[in-house]
């Protein structure tokens, strides 16, 4: 773009001589260049500054890496490439054979652990019926005990009961007692495996329900479906191929519909006059001799060059020579373009801000003039 001003200036220069016939001399020469070095510098200095001209503009959108959720074979692709699907569409189906089997044995599964429940509740009935039957019987052969036992004690060597009947009603007493202390931990078992609920459900069968629930979202996922509005582009996806969850390996590139910025690098002595809502102007190689309005939307608050991450690696002082840019977003306000032109076209930027109004009139020219040199080739190639 400085070339387009000297070049203006040198044929407005060569004009002048022409049409008012001045001759060419040690005084009008020298006049011409020096006056052309004062201006032209002057006004380079205030654009530069204050109406910054970057040749370094894009446009970015963010891709979405489709990735199945689970592993298996492809047997259909839904989506066709560059047409716009809708939200929740099918993009492409994995084989749901092995899946729809996992559901039915999980839910085998659930079914027997529901029918364990009221089991269990029989069991623990069945376990106090037992611990009672087995008291009852404790007591019994403990008051036979105590019976031969006092009688043993008051009628000394003309007891009726000998020293083995005696040991024999001791025996059976505390066999009896150890039976009872048997059913009464078999119950206390069963009622701790009947009443061990989460959230009022079996623990059991919320083990195979939540299994279940699984099993059911894992053959969901067999569809893979378009997360937002967007188009597949380049897909080379086709059936028979094996889908596996690899996040580095996606199956197909998803492209949302969604607003879409163009970045521009400017140099950092402009910082100080850019700030968001200043009036933007892009021209694009692919529309060559138009010119596109927009505003800044917003200066990025961080630039890479200075980015330091945790690592075990020096930081090497060659890395200080890197000044950068500044990366600036600007809104177009033509929404036709993401339909009109693919995503991510390349182009110019100039931003005006509020300072020396008058001297944006020269970069908006000078926007045009570089537009129309589009048209034979592009700044940026």
């Amino acid at each position: 773009m400085d070339l387009l001003l000297i070049l203006t200036y040198t044929a407005l220069c060569v004009a002048i001589f022409k049409i008012f016939k001045i001759p060419l001399n040690k005084w009008t020469v020298p006049t011409a260049v020096l006056g052309g070095i004062v201006l032209i510098g002057t006004l380079l200095v205030l654009m530069n500054y204050n109406h910054p001209y970057t040749k370094f503009a894009r446009e970015y959108f963010v891709s979405i890496p489709i990735n199945p959720a689970v592993k298996g074979l492809v047997v259909e692709v839904n989506v066709k490439p560059n047409v716009p699907v809708k939200k929740g569409e099918v993009l492409f189906r994995i084989d749901p054979t092995p899946f729809i089997a996992v559901v039915k044995q999980k839910e085998a599964a659930l079914e027997d652990a529901l029918q364990a429940v009221p089991q269990l509740k029989a069991s623990w009935d069945s376990a106090i019926a037992r611990a009672a039957q087995a008291e009852a019987n404790r007591d019994r052969t403990k008051s036979a005990f105590e019976r031969y036992d006092e009688g043993r004690r008051k009628g000394g060597r003309n007891s009726p009961f000998s020293e083995i009947e005696l040991d024999n009603k001791r025996q059976s007493y505390l066999a009896a007692e150890a039976a009872f202390k048997s059913a009464l931990a078999e119950e206390i078992r069963f009622r701790l495996a009947f009443e061990s609920n989460i959230d009022g459900v079996n623990t059991d069968v919320a083990v195979v329900k939540a299994e279940l629930d699984a099993a059911i979202f894992n053959l969901e996922q067999t569809e893979v479906k378009a997360p937002v509005d967007g188009i597949v582009t380049q897909m080379a996806l086709r059936p028979g191929v094996m889908a596996v969850p690899i996040p580095l390996r996606p199956t197909m590139t998803f492209i949302p519909d969604e607003d879409r910025y163009f970045a521009g690098a400017f140099w950092q002595n402009s910082l100080l006059r850019l700030k968001e809502g200043d009036e933007a102007e892009i021209i694009l190689d692919a529309m060559p001799g138009q010119v596109h309005i927009g505003k800044v939307v917003k200066v990025l608050p961080a630039m890479s060059e200075g980015e330091l991450q945790f690592g075990g690696a020096l930081r090497s002082s060659n890395e200080l020579f890197k000044r950068g840019r500044v990366l600036v977003l600007i809104e177009l306000a033509d929404d036709e373009l993401r339909t009109s032109l693919p995503a991510g076209v390349a182009g110019q930027a100039a931003i005006y801000t509020e300072h020396f109004t008058h001297v944006s009139i020269i970069r908006k020219v000078l926007l045009r003039m570089q537009g129309w040199l589009n048209y034979l080739f592009a700044e940026g190639h």
